[in-house]
């Protein structure tokens, strides 16, 4: 049985793990001189493996068009959080959860992880061929794939193959979207590839920039669409970044002329910041910073968003729901993870593209999203063991 797995990232090295154990004969390509960089350039930020958050609603924070009901409860089930970090405690890495729900290694650092992965792959036998970059495949009785490699072609021919090649972010790590042209091309449906968990870029106006840049907003809630979240921002020369904005993502990419409103005071009423400055009597938006305790970002974006003429209801008002314009997402090639991807009408319960049997498709090249977290981490890895494991099965079902 020899399985051909393209992608040296979280989905791809999961099931390259998952289909050694089960037998296969597996080869593992990538583009890069070294497998796990996106591992690596994660674990920058002490490596969020997963979440702790309750399975109910850790199963809900997967979103994508048309993906089918209930398929992540499924995989989920099938590799869990728990699983996760019980795998990781196989490979000696111990993990804790944080206050917040996200689950690090104790170390803080992915190099350990990462290197100890490798080394049970290569026990396994899992063979790794590196600077590899995919650009062909054509499928007859078996898969003959097609890589540029030392300046010249190489083809590879095997009886099943799993795509784990990740989404189009941080291209630093080989995510380039690439991939997206070779599957057209095989008459395979891919959504356009969008930038998601990303700052978003407004025109701030000089006064606001001058006050707030490079700081931050705390304890606010942020809304769009219908849709609130309760979190921080980051004031940049650009516009926002920052949790609350990053989980707003598919619903301002949904919006003709995004915009969000700010809460700057969440845990009172327009009525409790209107007594608060019942004495004043002029220059409220001055007033409002030591009455309402108002960040200095905060009091910089109210008071730019305001008019000198507005009386204490309506300063309390935005200040509760102040609208910011929005002008458009940063660049993929910031953004921690991108949205779109191979399309799931295209893919079978087990991720097998149904026009090309024996062709599994993992991780972030299937058109799904999830907020910062562990819940990227945890859906690459979920998707990744169920590729591997199916893939195993296919080639088994075929002799």
């Amino acid at each position: 049985m020899e399985l051909s797995i393209i992608g040296g990232g979280p989905a791809g090295l999961r099931a390259a793990e998952v289909a050694a154990e089960a037998g296969a004969k597996v080869r593992l390509f990538d583009a890069k001189p070294s497998v796990g960089r996106k591992l690596l350039v994660a674990g920058r930020g002490g490596l969020n493996l997963t979440h702790g958050e309750a399975f109910d609603s850790f199963a809900k924070r997967y979103t994508g068009p048309d993906q089918p009901d209930g398929f992540w409860r499924r995989v989920l089930t099938e590799f869990s959080p728990d699983d996760l970090r019980k795998w990781a405690e196989g490979l000696g890495i111990r993990t804790f959860e944080q206050r917040t729900g996200r689950v690090y290694p104790v170390e803080m650092k992915a190099a350990p992880l990462l290197r100890r992965w490798i080394e049970r792959l290569r026990g396994l036998g899992v063979k790794f061929e590196t600077r590899h970059r995919w650009n062909s495949m054509a499928h007859n009785q078996r898969y003959r794939l097609g890589f540029d490699h030392a300046g010249g072609q190489v083809e590879v021919e095997c009886d099943a193959a799993v795509l784990a090649l990740g989404g189009a972010s941080w291209p630093i790590t080989g995510s380039d979207g690439g991939w997206v042209s070779i599957l057209e091309a095989l008459g395979i449906s891919v959504n356009p590839l969008q930038p998601a968990n990303c700052g978003w870029e407004l025109d701030w106006p000089r006064s606001i920039l001058d006050a707030a840049e490079g700081k931050p907003l705390k304890n606010i809630v942020v809304r769009a669409g219908g849709i609130e979240v309760a979190g921080e921002l980051m004031v940049t020369s650009y516009g926002l970044e920052g949790g609350a904005i990053y989980q707003l993502g598919p619903v301002l990419r949904s919006m003709e002329q995004p915009v969000i409103k700010v809460d700057f005071k969440p845990t009172f009423t327009v009525e409790e910041l209107v007594r608060k400055m019942e004495s004043v009597k002029q220059d409220v938006i001055a007033a409002s910073r030591d009455r309402w305790k108002l960040s200095e970002a905060a009091h910089a974006i109210l008071g730019g968003f305001s008019s000198p003429e507005d009386d204490i209801k309506s300063l309390a008002i935005r200040a509760k729901a102040c609208p910011i314009p929005l002008t458009a997402p940063r660049p993929i090639e910031e953004a921690i993870s991108s949205a779109g991807g191979v399309c799931w009408r295209t893919l079978d319960e087990r991720l097998m593209v149904r026009d090309f049997p024996g062709l599994f498709v993992a991780g972030e090249m299937i058109d799904w999203e999830a907020p910062t977290g562990g819940y990227l981490m945890q859906g690459c890895f979920a998707t990744g063991t169920l590729a591997g494991a199916a893939a195993v099965g296919w080639l088994k079902e075929r002799g």
